[in-house]
C-alpha cells in the first residue's frame, strides 16, 4: 500500500488507458462505433445489471430483427422477450424497449434525442444510460457514471460522495472536459479487469502509488 499516495488526474488516466489496451472494450462502446444513437440506446438498456458477453448476444439478435423504432414496435413482445433472453430482467426490458420505441416515434420523429434532460423523460433511462447515448451516440460532452466508475473515482480518492449520481456531479465540477466522454469507458474496462469491486488487483496495479484505496480491505 502506498504510504503517501500521490498523482494527478492526467497521470492516473494516462497509467489506465495504456493498461486497458490488453483488454476488451464494453460492449456499448464496441455497438458505438456503428454511429447509431439508437442502438446506443437500446444496448445500453439491455446492459444494465448483465455481463457484457450476455449483452452483446442479446443486442446481436435483437438487431437483426429490428434497429429501428419503427421495425421494433412491428415485432411482438414475446419475439423481443425471447430475442434478448438471458438479460437481466429481460421481460421487463422487452416492454420498455416496445414503450420507448413508441414514445420515439410519437414525440420525436423517431429520432433519438441528444440531450440529457429529453432522453431522461424516456421510461426507464436513467442519468448513466443518457449520458452515454450523448457521448457514444451524439460525440457530445457527457459524463456517464456507472457503479465502476462511482466506485473507482472514490478508491483513489478524487472523489468522495455516496451516490453514481452524486458523482456525475462531482465529476462535472473537478474532472477535466478533455476526460469525459471517456472516463467512463477507462474506468469500466479496469474495473472489469484490475480495480475489482471485491479483492482488487492491488498487486499488479500500476495506478498503486496514486491511489488511497478508501474502502479496500481486502486485495490481491
Amino acid at each position: 500500500m502506498a504510504k503517501n499516495p500521490s498523482g494527478s488526474i492526467d497521470e492516473i488516466i494516462n497509467i489506465i488507458k495504456a493498461e486497458n489496451r490488453r483488454f476488451k472494450e464494453p460492449i456499448v462502446t464496441e455497438i458505438s462505433k456503428d454511429g447509431d444513437p439508437f442502438t446506443v440506446l437500446i444496448s445500453c438498456l439491455l446492459s444494465l445489471r448483465t455481463k457484457d458477453s450476455v449483452t452483446a448476444q442479446a443486442s446481436l439478435r435483437l438487431f437483426k430483427i429490428g434497429d429501428t423504432p419503427k421495425k421494433i414496435i412491428a415485432i411482438e413482445l414475446t419475439d423481443i422477450e425471447k430475442a434478448i433472453y438471458p438479460v437481466g430482467f429481460y421481460k421487463v426490458k422487452a416492454r420498455r424497449i416496445k414503450e420507448i420505441c413508441e414514445t420515439l416515434l410519437t414525440s420525436y420523429d423517431g429520432a433519438v434525442p441528444d440531450e440529457i434532460d429529453e432522453l431522461l423523460k424516456l421510461k426507464g433511462v436513467g442519468r448513466k444510460t443518457a449520458n452515454l447515448v450523448v457521448t457514444l451516440g451524439y460525440n457530445k460532452p457527457g459524463i456517464c457514471v456507472d457503479i465502476h466508475v462511482h466506485r473507482i473515482s472514490n478508491r483513489f480518492g478524487y472523489v468522495k460522495t455516496t451516490t453514481p449520481d452524486k458523482t456525475e456531479m462531482a465529476l462535472r465540477k473537478k474532472l477535466p472536459k478533455k476526460y469525459w466522454r471517456t472516463y467512463n469507458d477507462l474506468l469500466v474496462t479496469y474495473g472489469q479487469n484490475i480495480c475489482l469491486p471485491v479483492s482488487p488487483r492491488c498487486s499488479v496495479c500500476k495506478v498503486l502509488s496514486c491511489c488511497k484505496r478508501i474502502g479496500v480491505k481486502t486485495s490481491r
